[in-house]
């Protein structure tokens, strides 16, 4: 068999698992960062601190040191995670953290006399939140939270780092076996490209969808 017989059936194989890994971290992370900003907006004051604590532990974290932290450290407390559930616990961690900033400077930027108005309709806070509040938040936010999944999409090579066999660990493999340094990480590059490139289109069409008519920024 030549070297593209073998190599291109494990890249696909890798990219199999490199999707399997963000289907899981990506709508987990979007609930986690909603949960998090409106804990921290909303929240008493404990609930606050820790959703502050939370995001400030894992925003203060490079992503390889979370994902070794879980996967290495963690068994000395007899807490385990396999490679695979290791580095999606930490994808989850690290992008909600950050993604949670920018739900929660977007609730901040809500203009308070809606939520006056919700309230003087009698409406309960927990359906202000849901209902006025946090679906104008989430369009402002939707940029942010877009360039964050896409960080993602590019930074989920790093499960390599925990023994996943995800695209850049297959490359890393077969660079290893055949030197063939600009052949197998050219083809990486060109399948990451495209994961971030289609993503990001899709993000783009999906906010034109939800912009709000009379609330476009002037250019």
């Amino acid at each position: 068999m030549s070297f593209w017989d073998t190599f291109l059936p494990s890249l696909l194989q890798g990219w199999l698992i490199t999707l399997a890994m963000l289907a899981l971290a990506i709508p987990i992370s979007v609930t986690l960062a909603i949960s998090l900003a409106i804990g921290r907006v909303y929240g008493k004051r404990p609930v606050s601190l820790l959703a502050a604590g939370f995001v400030g532990l894992f925003r203060g974290l490079p992503l390889i040191v979370t994902l070794l932290i879980i996967f290495f450290a963690l068994p000395k407390v007899g807490v385990y995670f396999a490679p695979f559930w290791a580095a999606v616990l930490g994808f989850i961690f690290c992008s909600g953290a950050y993604q949670s900033e920018y739900v929660r400077a977007a609730i901040r930027s809500i203009d308070m006399g809606q939520s006056l108005a919700a309230r003087s309709l009698g409406m309960s806070k927990f359906r202000e939140v849901i209902h006025i509040i946090l679906p104008q938040a989430l369009i402002r936010a939707f940029p942010g939270i877009s360039n964050e999944i896409i960080y993602l999409i590019l930074y989920s090579s790093l499960a390599y780092v925990v023994g996943v066999s995800e695209m850049f660990a297959v490359s890393k493999h077969f660079n290893s076996l055949y030197f063939r340094s600009i052949e197998i990480f050219s083809a990486a590059a060109v399948v990451y490209l495209v994961m971030a490139t289609t993503a990001s289109v899709g993000f783009r069409r999906l906010e034109n969808r939800l912009r709000i008519p009379g609330l476009e920024v002037a250019r």
